[in-house]
């Protein structure tokens, strides 16, 4: 994304803390808790993470760690969002959280570390006047993964036309992911305008250790 594209999605989240105050959901632009909770069970229900480290592209306010930390256990976790507000609030929240980092970056931007399960929720949902920028993001994150990438979007099909926001050709997306991968699976049905995929790869030889701290990040 460029600098126009990244400041828009900044105003865009900091019109919604000014409207609907920090620490709602709303902020992070879910329609309420339960639109957030949905997605997340279908993340949790994708892969077994226990024991597993993970990286949460778009965090927010690390939300999803403590849905996964709730279900599984030895979960480590780093989360990436370009919020300064937003990893703010994370790093206080979690100060004491054992195996839990935060980075204030633009995940498109920086090398991401080599970890078990890239997930990114919401993160894929913002238009870019490149129209490959989507699909070399899902790369990216494949790229990253050693064991899966699960992810959603906005399905075109039903979610309306929006200044900011855009929906995704479901087909398109599934047939991409195949491209990378022969196990992929799509979930639809848990929300009226959404989809989800999970890319499963095969175990490979890179190193099992997380890196905490990426390139380009001080």
């Amino acid at each position: 994304m460029d600098l126009i594209e990244r400041a828009t999605i900044m105003h865009f989240h900091r019109h919604r803390v000014a409207r609907f105050g920090e620490g709602s959901v709303r902020s992070l632009g879910w329609r309420n808790e339960a639109s957030q909770t949905r997605r997340f069970e279908v993340i949790a229900a994708a892969e077994d993470f226990g024991g597993c480290a993970v990286l949460d592209l778009g965090c927010g306010r690390g939300d999803l760690k403590s849905y996964l930390d709730a279900r599984y256990e030895g979960v480590s976790y780093i989360g990436v969002d370009q919020m300064p507000e937003f990893i703010a609030d994370a790093r206080i929240r979690y100060r004491n959280a054992p195996r839990t980092w935060f980075h204030e970056c633009d995940f498109d931007a920086v090398t991401l570390p080599v970890v078990d399960h890239v997930v990114a929720s919401g993160a894929l949902s913002y238009r870019s006047a490149d129209p490959g920028f989507h699909f070399a993001m899902i790369r990216k994150m494949y790229a990253a993964a050693r064991r899966s990438v699960i992810f959603n979007m906005l399905d075109a099909s039903t979610f309306p036309a929006h200044p900011l926001l855009v929906g995704h050709d479901r087909d398109d997306v599934a047939a991409f992911c195949r491209s990378l991968s022969h196990d992929v699976r799509v979930v639809a049905g848990y929300q009226d305008e959404d989809f989800s995929v999970c890319i499963r790869r095969r175990p490979d030889t890179r190193t099992s250790q997380t890196r905490t701290r990426m390139e380009g990040i001080q």
